[in-house]
Formats: structure tokens, sequence, C-alpha cells
């Protein structure tokens, strides 16, 4: 067979069946009288094994070994060539990322665009003070796509720069959804980074993702998010608070946080009573009662007066001179004053 009817049959032109002869692909091709390649059958079945292995992405050498040595290992070379495969995607995929990126900033010129490549490079410098600054400016003009300040905040170790990105994203708008993903990682910091983040995000969606966050799997989202809902009002939040109250070294804020939700009268008498219910617990540490006792002081109403009054009477010692203290404290028209506003 001729090499136009060959390559009529195997879509491989000419020109490239001339090139795998020359390189010695295809062995000893055959020849007419007047000079023509002839390709016989083997030589056929040949070019048909050489087009499958470049369509696998192997190099003309490399199918020339593939074809020819004995001792050609192709699951080495397989293996190769998926790494190569996977580090061409990744390049492709950021390039597609960076892209769109740009595109969701609707630049209306050249210059847009250079000034938002230029703050997308930035905040993947290795220097943490250009990430910080990337992010102080991507508040201005020019913002910075969302999801690439959600991308950085998520993975940003340093904490002068994690609070820039937290701070440009509260000033974004934006953000919630693509933190979601970020509390459902399988890696721990990036967790409690989204957490973090969505803390200091304002509005409704932020507190209804924090709510949903308190029955997490990871306890230190769980507790994150419970201090963050304190300030907001949520009443979601209290269980988990006084939960914390009893667990030495985060008791201070715990309590704290209960004492802003106790600002409401209805909150403070169910504040109250979980406190209360909790120093009942026969298994309480008497580190945690003091601790469920001293967050008593925050709380006003007269179910926690009541408590303090028969703490008193507490065969611990050191709760029973902290209520003594507390309930004298509560007395104290000064403290009757700031709890009556």
């Amino acid at each position: 067979m001729l090499i136009g009817e060959v390559a009529r049959r195997s879509g491989v032109s000419a020109r490239m069946l001339r090139h795998y002869d020359s390189l010695g692909l295809l062995g000893q091709v055959g020849r007419t009288g007047s000079g023509y390649r002839e390709y016989s059958g083997e030589d056929i079945e040949r070019i048909l094994h050489i087009e499958s292995l470049r369509a696998l992405g192997l190099s003309l050498r490399e199918v020339g070994r593939a074809l020819d040595d004995p001792g050609f290992r192709p699951s080495e070379l397989i293996a190769e060539l998926s790494r190569r495969t996977r580090e061409r995607i990744a390049a492709e995929t950021r390039l597609l990322t960076q892209l769109s990126r740009v595109g969701a900033a609707e630049p209306a010129g050249w210059e847009d665009v250079l000034q938002v490549v230029a703050l997308l490079q930035a905040l993947g410098s290795d220097s943490p003070g250009r990430r910080q600054r990337a992010a102080l400016s991507s508040a201005g003009e020019r913002a910075v796509p969302v999801d690439a300040l959600v991308e950085a905040a998520l993975n940003e170790s340093d904490p002068n720069v994690a609070g820039a990105l937290r701070w440009a994203l509260a000033h974004s708008g934006g953000g919630v959804e693509q933190l979601a993903a970020g509390l459902g990682s399988s890696v721990p910091e990036v967790r409690e980074r989204a957490v973090q983040t969505l803390a200091e995000l304002p509005g409704e969606a932020a507190t209804a993702l924090l709510e949903a966050a308190l029955t997490n799997a990871d306890v230190v989202v769980r507790r994150f998010a419970a201090l963050a809902l304190g300030p907001r009002g949520s009443a979601e939040a209290i269980p988990a608070l006084i939960d914390m109250v009893a667990v030495e070294g985060r008791d201070v804020d715990a309590a704290d946080a209960l004492s802003v939700l106790a600002g409401d009268p209805a909150l403070a008498e169910r504040i109250a009573t979980g406190l209360v219910d909790r120093l009942t617990w026969a298994t309480m540490e008497p580190v945690a009662r003091r601790q469920l006792t001293q967050a008593l002081a925050g709380i006003p109403g007269e179910r926690t007066s009541r408590a303090l009054a028969e703490l008193t009477r507490d065969p611990d010692r050191a709760v029973a001179v902290t209520a003594a203290y507390l309930l004298e404290l509560r007395e104290s028209p000064d403290w009757s004053r700031d709890h009556a506003r």
C-alpha cells in the first residue's frame, strides 16, 4: 500500500508518516520498483500502535522505546504520564480560575485588568507583608473577587494577614457561601479559619451559617461559632456557651458571651437555669463548679439571685464564698443601677 492510501486509511498525514520513517519508528519500509514507499500490513499495524501510544501522551522517543525495548516497563511510564497530566490539569485549572476572577472584576480596560492581576499575584506572594497590603487594598476602587479573598483567607497562616483578609471580606459584602464549603473541609486548620472569618462577617446569612456550625463535628469550630453568636444575640449558642464555661481556659470568654445574651430578660432566665442545672451534676469537677458559679455574676434576674443564695451553703468553700460575694455585689446600688438600664 502506497503512502497516500495509508494516510487516507489511518488518518496520519503523509508528512507525519515520512517523519516516522526518518526516525526509524517503522523499521525498514519497503519500496516499489519506482522507489515509492510501500507499506505492509505489519507496517500499518505499527502505525496504529504508534498513534495509540501518542494519544496517551507519549513522546515519539518514548513510543519507540515502548515498541522496541523488550525490558520496557509500561507501568513506570504510565505513572509518569499520569503525574505530568495532573500537573498540566492543575496549571490549566489555575489559569481558568485566574481568568474567571479577572472577568468577575468587570474590568473596563486593560489598565483595570493589570491592576486585578497584580492584586491576585500579591495575594499569592511569599511575602506576608505583600499579602497583607494586597488584602487591605482590595477594598478599594478595584476590588479583588470575593472567591479569591476567601481562598486566601482559608489558606493564610500569618495572623496579621489573616486579619486583613477577614477585614476585606467583611467590606466585600460576600463570601458566606464559599466559606460554608470551608467549614466542611477535611483540614482542621481550614475549618477553623472558615469559622473565624464568618465570625467577622455581618448579616443574617453569616449568622445562620454560624448557628449551623454549632453542630459541626469539630469541637473547635463549635466553640468559635458559639463565641461569635453571643454578641449577635443568638439564643442558639446558649447550650454550647454553658458547656464552655465548664471547660478551663475557655470559661471567661464564654461567660462574657452569656452576659451579653443575658441583656434580654427572657434569655437571662434561660441562661441562669442552664448554669444552675450544670452545677447540680454529680460528676462536675470542683473547678468547673467554681467557673459556673462565677459565670452567674453577669446574669441578672431573680433566678440567679435564688441560685446564688443556695450556693452560699455549698460544701465547696470556694463556691460558697464566690456565691456570697456575688450576692452581696448584686445588692449594691451600683449593680442594680447598671443592670436596670
